[in-house]
Formats: C-alpha cells, sequence, structure tokens
C-alpha cells in the first residue's frame, strides 16, 4: 500500500510511526519527480524540501497552525501532504494545480505566493492578527531557497524581533536561489562548524585559558559558562540574535526525527524564533543535486536520464540574443556594465559575466537595490544594463520613478518575459510593464517585433542619454537574420509593414508576427490591412498614427499587456488630444483580470491574442460598424457568418 495514496488531510500524517516516515518522504519525492517530468516545475527547490513538509505537518496542525511556504515553488511536498495528491498530475496545466501555494487553491495554503522574500512580514501579520482576534495557533514562515537576500526578509525580521509575537521562523538554508547565492549574507549564513570542529575549537581555547598562571582555572570556568555565546559567535546565530529572536541551529534538515524533536520543542515557545535549516537542494534525484541551477525550474525531461524532453528549436531565444547582443556591444564599449538580481543564467548574462567579471554585479533577490544601484554606476559615467523578468521589476517601481527617471538617467532595462508567460501564472505575467513604465516621465519604452530588432533596441538604448526600457517575450524568437552591422533605430518612430485601406492593426513586440498572420488571413476574405508595428510604446509615433487615421476609419491596437493604462490606450489618447473623430477604435489586449496558469498558446487563444481571434475582431468590427469595402455578396456573406 501507497502511504500517500491514504492521505486526504495533513491530520493524517500524524496516525504514522516514525519508521513509516522516510518511506513516506521516497513517496512523496517519485511522484514529484513523476509529475514535474512530465509537466515541468520547480523540481529541485521542493526536493530538498520533502522532510521539513514531514516534519511540519507532523508537529503542527493545518490549518489551525498556518504555515507559510515563501515563493512557494518548494512547496510540491506540502501540496501532496494537503488533500491534493490525486489532482497532482495537472500541476501548472489549464484549470489544474498552481505551480505555487494559492489561498483559492487550499486552505492548508496560508499566503499566495510568487514572488520571494514576504514570508516573514505577512506570517508576522498573521501572528499580530492573531493576537489582538485572540485566536491561538502557531504561525510558521519557511523561508528559503535565496529568498533572505531580498531585504524585504529583514524588514520583517526587525519588526519581528520588536513586537515579540507568538511565530517561528524557518531558514530552509540550501544556499542557492535560481542561482547559488552572492553576497555577505550568503558568505555569513555559511559559517557554520561541525559538531567536532567546534568541540575541537572549544577545547584548544579551554587549555590555553587553564595553562595561564593564577587566573587560568577560573577564566576557564568562564569560558565554559560562554559557550553558548562562543557557538553563536562562530554561526549565523548572532545576526538573528541582534534582531531579538531566539536563534537555534544549524540543522541537518533531512532527518526527520531530529527536525520533529525540534519543532516540537519550539512549538510551545510563546516568543519568536528562528530554526536554521541546512537542506541539499534536489535531495533525492542526483541530476538535480548535481545542477541544481538546470532543475530549479525546468521543462519536461525523461526522469530515468534527466535529458530533456523537449524538441530543441533552431531559433534562438530571446533570452539568448539578449545575452550575445549585449557581449557584442560590451565588447565596443567598455561603460556598458550589467545587473541582475540572482537570475544570470534565466536573463542570459552568464557569458556577459565569465567575459567581463568586473563589470558584472548579480546583486541577490533584491530588485529595488539593483534599480538604485544602477542609477549610482549611471551618475558615474557608465551605462548600466539591469536584465531582469518583467513580473520582478514591478517590485521597484518607486526606484524607477525617484532614483532614475526623476533625472533622467541613462539606464537600460532589459525587461525579459514581458506578456503572457505560461505555466507559472499569475504571478509571473509580464502583463502590467507598459502601464506602469508608460507612466513614468523621461522614460522610453520600446518592444521588438523580432530578434533582430531587439538588437537594434539594444543599441538604440545604450546610445540614448536617459532611462530606456526593452521588453522582449518569453521563449523562442522568430528566427529572422541577423544583421551583421547593428543599426540603432529612430526613438519614436513606427513602420508600416503592410498597406490596405480597409482596416489598420497596429501591435507591439510579439504582437506584431500575430498582426502579420491576422493580415495574410483577411486578405484571402478581400479584406485589405494596413499593419503597423509600433515599435515604441513611449514616446508614441503620433504622426504614423494621425496620418493613418486621415485614410483608415477602424483600428485594432493588439498588445501583450493589461488595457488600462496600456500601448491601445495610449492611441486612443493620442486620436481625442487631435481631435480626430470618425475613427473607431478596438483595443485587444488583457482585460482586468489576473490571467491563470496555463501554456502560452493556450492562454493567447483564451484571451484573444491569437491571429484567428484578431480575424474575428476585425470582422466583428466590420458589422458593427458597417464599414465594408467588400463588393460582392457572396463575401458579405462569408464575413458575417464567421463573424457570428
Amino acid at each position: 500500500m501507497n502511504l500517500l495514496d491514504e492521505i486526504d488531510h495533513p491530520s493524517q500524517i500524524q496516525s504514522l510511526t516514525r519508521h513509516q516516515l522516510p518511506r513516506l518522504a521516497s513517496e512523496i519525492r517519485q511522484s514529484i519527480l513523476e509529475v514535474v517530468s512530465q509537466n515541468g516545475g520547480h523540481l529541485a527547490p521542493s526536493l530538498g524540501a520533502v522532510e521539513l513538509a514531514i516534519a511540519l505537518h507532523y508537529v503542527f496542525n493545518s490549518p489551525h497552525d498556518k504555515i507559510i511556504w515563501d515563493v512557494g515553488h518548494q512547496a510540491y511536498a506540502h501540496k501532496l501532504l494537503t488533500g491534493r495528491q490525486k489532482v497532482f498530475s495537472t500541476l501548472r496545466t489549464r484549470g489544474g494545480l498552481s505551480g505555487f501555494t494559492k489561498i483559492s487553491e487550499s486552505m492548508h495554503d496560508a499566503l499566495t505566493t510568487g514572488h520571494s522574500s514576504t514570508s516573514i512580514s505577512a506570517g508576522l501579520g498573521m501572528a499580530c492578527g492573531r493576537h489582538l482576534t485572540g485566536h491561538c495557533g502557531k504561525v510558521v514562515a519557511v523561508i528559503g531557497d535565496g529568498a533572505m537576500t531580498g531585504g524585504l526578509a529583514y524588514e520583517g525580521l526587525n519588526q519581528a524581533g520588536h513586537l515579540q509575537k507568538n511565530m517561528i521562523i524557518i531558514l530552509n538554508d540550501n544556499r542557492m536561489s535560481i542561482s547559488p547565492n552572492v553576497g555577505a549574507m550568503s558568505s555569513f549564513l555559511s559559517r557554520t562548524f561541525s559538531a567536532k570542529k567546534y568541540q575541537e575549537c572549544f577545547d584548544g581555547l579551554s587549555n590555553f585559558l587553564k595553562s595561564l598562571p593564577g587566573i587560568g582555572n577560573d577564566m576557564y570556568q568562564l569560558a565554559k559558562k560562554s559557550k553558548g555565546s562562543f557557538k553563536t559567535f562562530v554561526t549565523p546565530g548572532m545576526l538573528f540574535e541582534a534582531f531579538d529572536l531566539e536563534y537555534f541551529g544549524p540543522i541537518q534538515g533531512h532527518n526527520l526525527d531530529h527536525l520533529i524533536e525540534i519543532l516540537s520543542n519550539l512549538k510551545v515557545l510563546q516568543e519568536p524564533c528562528l530554526l536554521h535549516v541546512k537542506t541539499v537542494k534536489g535531495q533525492g534525484y542526483p541530476p538535480a543535486v548535481a545542477d541544481p541551477v538546470h532543475y530549479h525550474g525546468c521543462g519536461r525531461f525523461d526522469k530515468e536520464t534527466g535529458n530533456g524532453a523537449e524538441k530543441k528549436s533552431k531559433s534562438l531565444s530571446y533570452t539568448q540574443v539578449f545575452g550575445r547582443t549585449l557581449i557584442e556591444l560590451a565588447g565596443a564599449d567598455d561603460r556598458i556594465v550589467a545587473i541582475t538580481a540572482a537570475m544570470p543564467e534565466g536573463t542570459g548574462l552568464t557569458g556577459f559575466a565569465q567575459l567581463h567579471p568586473e563589470r558584472f554585479f548579480d546583486v541577490g533577490i533584491a530588485e529595488q537595490h539593483a534599480v538604485t544601484f544602477a542609477a549610482g554606476l549611471a551618475l558615474e559615467g557608465l551605462k548600466p544594463v539591469v536584465a531582469v523578468y518583467s513580473t520582478f521589476l514591478q517590485r521597484a517601481y518607486d526606484q524607477l520613478l525617484h532614483d532614475v527617471c526623476l533625472e533622467s538617467l541613462p539606464v537600460v532595462f532589459a525587461i525579459d518575459r514581458g506578456g503572457i508567460v505560461g505555466e507559472d501564472g499569475a504571478t509571473h505575467h509580464g502583463l502590467f510593464d507598459l502601464s506602469y513604465l508608460r507612466s513614468l516621465p523621461n522614460m522610453v519604452v520600446a518592444a521588438p517585433k523580432d530578434e533582430n530588432e531587439l538588437r537594434r533596441m539594444l543599441k538604440t538604448a545604450v546610445n540614448h542619454d536617459g532611462p530606456f526600457a526593452v521588453r522582449y517575450p518569453r521563449g523562442d524568437a522568430l528566427g529572422v537574420a541577423l544583421d551583421g552591422t547593428i543599426r540603432p533605430l529612430s526613438v519614436g518612430k513606427g513602420e508600416i509593414l503592410e498597406t490596405g485601406s480597409d482596416i489598420a492593426i497596429l501591435a507591439v513586440g510579439h504582437c506584431v508576427s500575430t498582426a502579420l498572420t491576422a493580415h495574410a488571413k483577411l486578405k484571402k476574405m478581400g479584406i485589405h490591412a494596413t499593419v503597423v508595428n509600433n515599435r515604441f510604446i513611449k514616446p508614441l509615433d503620433t504622426e504614423l498614427i494621425l496620418d493613418l487615421a486621415e485614410r483608415v476609419a477602424c483600428f485594432i491596437t493588439i498588445e501583450e499587456n493589461v488595457l488600462c493604462g496600456g500601448f491601445g490606450g495610449s492611441v486612443v489618447e493620442c486620436l481625442a488630444d487631435a481631435r480626430m473623430s470618425g475613427v473607431v477604435v478596438k483595443r485587444v489586449g488583457i482585460p482586468d483580470v489576473f490571467v491563470p496558469h496555463g501554456s502560452q498558446e493556450q492562454l493567447r487563444t483564451e484571451f484573444g491574442m491569437d491571429a484567428p481571434s484578431i480575424v474575428r475582431c476585425a470582422l466583428q468590427l466590420f458589422q458593427t460598424t458597417g464599414r465594408f469595402s467588400i463588393k460582392t455578396r457572396r463575401l458579405r456573406t462569408a464575413v458575417l457568418q464567421a463573424a457570428s
């Protein structure tokens, strides 16, 4: 009998004997491996936290006790132990389980997560809320996978020590975020003595003190009384006790007996404490242990060999094109420096880091710091390029506004994963950047139609004397030929790719190729569309738009961004400001909702972002306005039928 199959509620774990728990851990790992190899997902983080999840649910009583998993991609074992094992195969698929913890998915998910370093602040809020409302039960915040490099974690620690509320913080220390942790904090957390090494050190000190004439024995007795303080000094406990937290550890995080014993002891404490747990990212699956960076978040793979199951594309990804282009530009300009927030692989900067280590900066999971740090570099005459995912740049809006845009500093933002991202879902889609960046004075906002234009935009950006954002999608580029010499673009100028008098389709970024496909389909119906690659969301090419409005009465704008404040809105504003009447505009984009997880293709179809949807949109627009230039009754009938 499979133990995991019998667990529908975490309380059932407590009926198992301690001897059965390692078997349960093995079954959980096998289930995670089976599903992630088919669906993709965050394999290594969750494999490393299996024993911790079992121990937490063995000792605490969810949902009466609140267990918060920071970031959430280390919580697959938690999902399996909280009644979701029968649907775990749907992980990260449309309509299935989220890849992160999600309040609306389960009463055992105490917090909806996706971005890092939030658990301590949220947990402290819950602990204070329980104190005010008289609710009992513990609050446990599990932070790890690099989240302790984020400043928000220390803001939470600072207040937790001050308020002294009933809370347990568990530092799941695997020395990794997506990539190996960096910075002084990572080095500090690694200051751990083995029991043997610690004892040898203390014995040496004791022998020295005993040898001192006259006072030796008294000094030795004092040292014995201070033994705990000595251990705190040579471990990270010194830092956390400075925050007025009780520190325990570090302990081995894969020893279930030890974990259960210490968690049982901590459960009775009434003040905030921190347990430092050492784990191995990818534990139980040798390929993931050997390469935790690759298996942090991976696609489908053969679980027997570890080899990727996805077909290799003939095209480079936009991320790869960015990385290679930046190396090329940096070779010609030694003022160019690159910055990442704990994601050199994900943003395509590993090659740059190897070639220009002195001009590469990994700041850890600290996007706010990354932006202001870049501002400082720009003030010293350098050309900083901040490579970041769209969803994570949201965390640094204030720094963008005050520290970069206010004085129009020449900082380039290479914004990866703009638009619909896919299976990571609502917390990871880059669907707000055009709106929040467009609101910033002095900021140039651009999106390339293909990889060659990405190269040209990067050249334009590093030459520009002010803040410049280049936003590009996740995944493979289009496979177009790359120019040998990178030519800059004229800032704020779009281009007309196809000409037609019936309708104009104005698109930015990835949506340009969709618009061209829709154009070809409409042409077969006898509808002739003008297709515009706007390139620049800000400054907008108002001259092109107003000239087009003199000749074409119907506009469709397409963007992978929320409609509120986005590119389509800027086109409507342009027409309104020019008092241009008689032009009907249909904006295609994301409505006022959070987009769930699913494949990029599924979501683009669902939200009307694919070519067939654009064709239907055009036909419906014609039907609504009555603006047909089609001459034959047969074709008119076909159009109306398609529209319905």
